[in-house]
């Protein structure tokens, strides 16, 4: 079988591009790896075939240089490893079909809402899915609305790894936390504070770029490990079915793998409705019988390496259907358990690093 060439961007800091990385790296395709990240000492740039520094997507010359170094590697398949990448990349996707490079997306309309977290909760609503009760605040006075707590605020759009989220369990707390969110965004969202810490599962579901539906799976979380929360307080409230401490995930997930159909099949159904012809991931949580969806994710997931191990791997999957021409079996098996994750490290030699800045060039 001839080596399939494969560009991973973001590949450094923990995130999806990392995470797609070790996914190919699990396959028993083989893969010429070549890898970019605007962070010189990114760990994933030493563990690609062939690496690049490159300028944030915000810069001007982004797709450009990205589409050169495509074309000197005779790359197949793009994969996109940060939200800034995948808004950049989403816009010009022609660009890069027009040279046959396959990049597994959403439609943007499905990106447009499923980045904006007001926007998601709309959709959900509208068509007739469980949400948390929500508000979206412009200015200060939006916050008199607010009647129920524990709440949550957090970024309508941006945010990823739950930064700038924030738990309020009074109005008090409510004004400090949104006078200091409306400093730095134009507004922001508020959720109310649904379920119990073990109540919490990301939802994986994939689609084909034909908009075939593939296959479904989730993590129920463990997010009071150490690595998996951003934000845990005592609940000081009288809503005392919601455990006791309230929290917020890191977005670094572990826990028990599985099919979990009370989560995956409604899943699917949100999945269709949106139109996917890609990876999709569903944050939600589990409260009185019901699944309410809380966030929305319209790419491949930080734990798509975590299902890899156990059979599921996404990129893998994508490339076999759209590069190799595999018919992909839906719902094919794939093992269940429980994985934990730590922390590691890598000692980069710099005189070992080969790496070419795009840029300079």
């Amino acid at each position: 079988m001839p080596q399939i060439n494969v560009m991973v961007t973001g590949v450094g800091g923990g995130g999806v591009g990392e995470q797609i990385l070790k996914c190919l790296q699990m396959s028993s395709l083989e893969y010429n790896i070549v890898g970019c990240d605007m962070n010189r000492n990114s760990m994933g740039l030493s563990k690609v075939n062939k690496a690049y520094l490159v300028p944030p997507a915000s810069h001007p010359d982004y797709i450009e240089m990205l589409l050169r170094i495509c074309k000197e590697n005779e790359i197949q398949v793009l994969f996109h490893g940060s939200e800034p990448e995948m808004k950049v990349l989403s816009r010009s996707r022609r660009v890069f079909e027009d040279n046959e490079i396959f990049i597994p997306f959403n439609p943007e309309n499905v990106i447009e809402i499923c980045m904006d977290k007001f926007l998601t909760m709309r959709f959900l609503h509208e068509n007739g899915f469980e949400i948390p009760k929500y508000w979206n605040v412009k200015e200060e006075r939006d916050l008199e609305n607010i009647d129920i707590f524990p709440i949550v605020l957090k970024p309508s759009v941006g945010g990823g790894g739950s930064v700038n989220t924030f738990i309020a369990q009074n109005f008090e707390e409510l004004q400090l936390f949104g006078k200091y969110l409306l400093k730095i965004y134009n507004q922001f969202l508020v959720q109310e504070y649904i379920g119990t810490v073990d109540s919490e599962y990301t939802v994986g579901v994939l689609h084909g770029s034909n908009g075939r539906y593939i296959n479904s799976i989730a993590v129920r979380k463990s997010i009071l490990s150490g690595l998996s929360n951003k934000t845990r307080v005592v609940n000081r409230t009288a809503k005392k079915d919601l455990g006791d401490i309230l929290a917020i995930s890191s977005g670094v997930s572990q826990g028990e793998i599985g099919r979990f159909e009370e989560v995956t099949e409604p899943c699917k159904r949100i999945a269709q409705k949106l139109g996917c012809t890609a990876a999709l991931n569903i944050q939600c949580r589990i409260y009185n019988h019901k699944m309410y969806v809380f966030e929305i994710n319209p790419r491949i997931s930080g734990t798509s390496s975590l299902r890899a191990m156990v059979g599921y791997n996404e990129p893998d999957i994508l490339i076999r259907e759209n590069i190799l021409g595999e018919k992909i079996e839906q719902d094919f098996t794939y093992r269940s358990g429980f994985i934990a994750r730590g922390l590691s490290e890598s000692f980069i030699a710099q005189e070992a690093m080969k790496v070419i800045e795009e840029g300079k060039r």
